[in-house]
């Protein structure tokens, strides 16, 4: 688990820019999401069991709220010689086998990661449509077990924003599987 301490933006803070390409063959800008109300940002990856255990809440998540223009965008940031798993054309492999219903992007320099201060995968941020942070944590309380999720923090937090209240609470500690870094 990550603490609060050891993240990077914090509420109020804008999101980095970024150039990245996706498994779909386009070059994603943060700016491509410039319409959408509400972005939520996550840093991703193939052969984590915390990302395995939470992708199918995800894509429901980004099926369900698709329809209200908030747009999901993932970032795998991994080391994929180390882990190969996290090759680009696994994850194109991924995206395909689970109809991924948002871009699923490599950050082969590992730079916006860095700039994001992406501690875990999974690891959600939402932002507002000034593209400044409102959210940053878990998905839910329970990756291993979706019947006994008793509190759904990403739906709460995109729930309170779409509705502008304040999002609360606004941070988490993450949990999931440490960013593979490259050496």
């Amino acid at each position: 688990m990550a603490e609060l301490s050891t993240f990077r933006l914090h509420p109020g803070d804008a999101a980095p820019a970024f150039e990245l390409p996706g498994v779909d063959g386009r070059t994603y800008h943060l700016g491509d999401f410039a319409t959408a109300p509400l972005l939520v940002v996550s840093f991703w990856c193939n052969h984590c069991p915390y990302v395995q255990a939470w992708e199918g809440r995800m894509i429901e998540l980004a099926r369900r709220y698709g329809p209200q223009g908030v747009r999901f965008v993932m970032i795998n940031s991994n080391d994929a010689r180390a882990y190969p798993e996290d090759r680009l054309d696994a994850m194109v492999a991924r995206a395909r086998e689970k109809g991924y219903p948002f871009p699923y992007l490599v950050d082969e320099s590992q730079d916006v990661a860095h700039a994001y201060g992406a501690l875990v995968t999974p690891h959600p941020m939402l932002f507002g449509p000034d593209r400044k942070l409102l959210f940053q944590g878990r998905i839910d309380n329970d990756h291993q077990h979706p019947d006994r999720v008793t509190d759904r923090y990403l739906e709460r937090a995109i729930d309170q924003a779409l509705a502008h209240r304040p999002v609360t609470p606004s941070e988490l500690p993450v949990a999931g599987c440490t960013v593979k870094w490259k050496s």
